[in-house]
């Protein structure tokens, strides 16, 4: 089939890739504007624009779908829209120009999840069960009818960027079978069924963990924000970011009483933080203006105890 792809960052790359090794037409790939990177802000391109040079397929670059946009589409006369991660809406005429439309790669069972977050929101939330779903877009948020869906379990403490990692790679099956159906019926497609949540954009203070809550789910908030906004608690007033957590076994140094939930404590050389129900190893932190760290070496520094909130 012949498709123009709209993507823009790293999770986005696999299903152009398996659009093309799958023998359909790319003809185009629309992702957002080079962006400053680093401390020397030097301008990059995107990750889906690397690939698609790499690829030979002309890029048009644009950081909203407005009317120059809808021109280079409706120039490469495409039969499908594939959008994946890119970063803006797709609105009338543009929704309109391809002629099967446009369908949207998204990383939940929809209408679960709905919005920009729903790998963070899934996994802040205590959820073990990732799904992906190919879906027909429509002008109301992410509630077109469904083409393909699946799912996949995933362990406790998998962060939100090795999740997406692996449903990036996992959706592209659900995305060329969603396209194997438009072939077979252009008419494809089955309206969503349950109750819709949304998952909103994540701001810097959602990455704070409460510290009064059991250790599974201040595990399951880590894993939700990390590595964006990223998590982190207060050390002396001053934020101490976790880059790296995992759950505890022992019981010795749970706490099961109370009392001394947000103590980090120095046990068999590592550092773990007493919680509700259990302990996370802080195996990675990063005090405010410094470095991130080993976490033993940086309780170390401080006598082997500290408190957090």
């Amino acid at each position: 089939m012949r498709i123009v792809f709209a993507g823009t960052p790293e999770f986005a790359v696999p299903s152009l890739r398996a659009l093309v090794r799958a023998g359909h037409d790319v003809v185009g790939v629309i992702t957002r504007a080079d962006a400053p990177l680093g401390r020397k802000r030097v301008l990059t391109p995107s990750p889906v624009a690397s690939a698609a040079e790499e690829l030979g397929i002309p890029v048009h670059r644009a950081n909203r779908l407005d009317d120059a946009a809808t021109e280079w589409v409706r120039a490469l006369a495409p039969e499908l829209g594939v959008i994946v991660a890119y970063g803006g809406l797709v609105r009338e005429p543009l929704l309109g120009l391809p002629e099967h439309g446009w369908v949207n790669l998204h990383f939940s069972e929809l209408p679960r999840w709905r919005g920009a977050a729903p790998v963070q929101r899934a996994l802040q939330a205590g959820e073990q069960r990732l799904g992906v779903t190919v879906f027909r877009l429509v002008e109301a948020l992410d509630a077109g009818d469904v083409l393909s869906r699946d799912a996949r379990d995933v362990p406790p403490g998998t962060s939100a960027g090795a999740a997406l990692t692996d449903l990036a790679a996992f959706g592209t099956g659900a995305l060329l079978a969603a396209i194997e159906a438009l072939c077979a019926d252009p008419a494809a497609g089955k309206p969503q069924q349950g109750e819709a949540t949304y998952a909103h954009k994540l701001s810097r203070e959602d990455g704070r963990l409460d510290l009064d809550r059991s250790a599974s789910e201040v595990l399951a908030h880590w894993a939700g924000v990390t590595p964006e906004p990223g998590a982190f608690v207060l050390h002396d007033e001053q934020p101490l970011k976790l880059g790296e957590v995992r759950p505890v076994t022992s019981h010795a140094v749970s706490d099961e009483g109370g009392g001394d939930r947000g103590t980090v404590i120095l046990h068999g050389g590592a550092a773990i933080l007493r919680l509700a129900g259990g302990a996370l190893e802080l195996v990675r932190v990063q005090p405010a203006g410094k470095p991130a760290m080993d976490g033993a070496a940086w309780l170390r520094g401080r006598g082997g105890e500290a408190v957090l909130r």
